[in-house]
């Protein structure tokens, strides 16, 4: 919850399952813990992926709950936006997440502005991928900074979240969107039963 970009008061969990019975709890600690109404809601922002498929669609689907319920704008933030955020906003920053199978989803930003989309890459391949982005040193941040090959020009920021700060910062300056969707940047694992 935050004034602006003042934190009021916020949590964070990182969990690989059990997102639907938690999301709403925290909702609802977060907005006691901060004495306010969810009618009292100015802006919602949301983080859109790419990320878990269950993850990114039980936020989605409760911040658009929300939205509808509260009349309060709805925003979109990048996941690996708010993570190359979460380390800093000067130089040549990636957000990285492991996307599994090898791959990572990665995106680079230069001093905050994203230099392009957000991409799915052989783990193995990313330090040349960040190299065809800018030449020199890169700074990576996320879940998926560690199966980065070492390189030496790679500084791998292991973190699992993006930092409440950073995305107060991108919630404050996120555009309000009609319809704020969700980043897959790869199919599901999961695959329907031959009948």
């Amino acid at each position: 919850m935050f004034d602006d970009q003042r934190l009021i008061f916020g949590l964070s969990e990182p969990m690989e399952r059990g997102h639907q019975e938690r999301l709403a709890p925290m909702a609802a600690e977060v907005m006691a813990s901060a004495t306010l109404a969810f009618a009292d809601l100015s802006k919602i922002a949301v983080t859109v992926g790419p990320g878990s498929f269950t993850g990114l669609r039980v936020g989605l689907a409760f911040a658009k709950g929300l939205h509808l319920a509260t009349g309060a704008p709805l925003a979109g933030i990048g996941t690996l936006a708010a993570l190359a955020a979460s380390v800093g906003k000067r130089g040549q920053i990636a957000g990285a997440i492991d996307a599994r199978r090898g791959l990572v989803y990665v995106q680079a930003f230069m001093d905050g502005r994203p230099s392009g989309a957000p991409d799915v890459v052989a783990a193995v391949d990313t330090a040349c991928w960040l190299a065809s982005a800018a030449p020199g040193a890169w700074r990576v941040a996320g879940p998926g900074a560690h199966l980065l090959p070492s390189a030496n020009n790679i500084e791998a920021v292991e973190i699992t979240t993006p930092s409440l700060a950073a995305l107060g910062s991108l919630a404050a300056s996120a555009p309000a969107a009609a319809d704020v969707a969700p980043i897959y940047l790869r199919a599901p694992d999961a695959k329907p039963m031959a009948s």
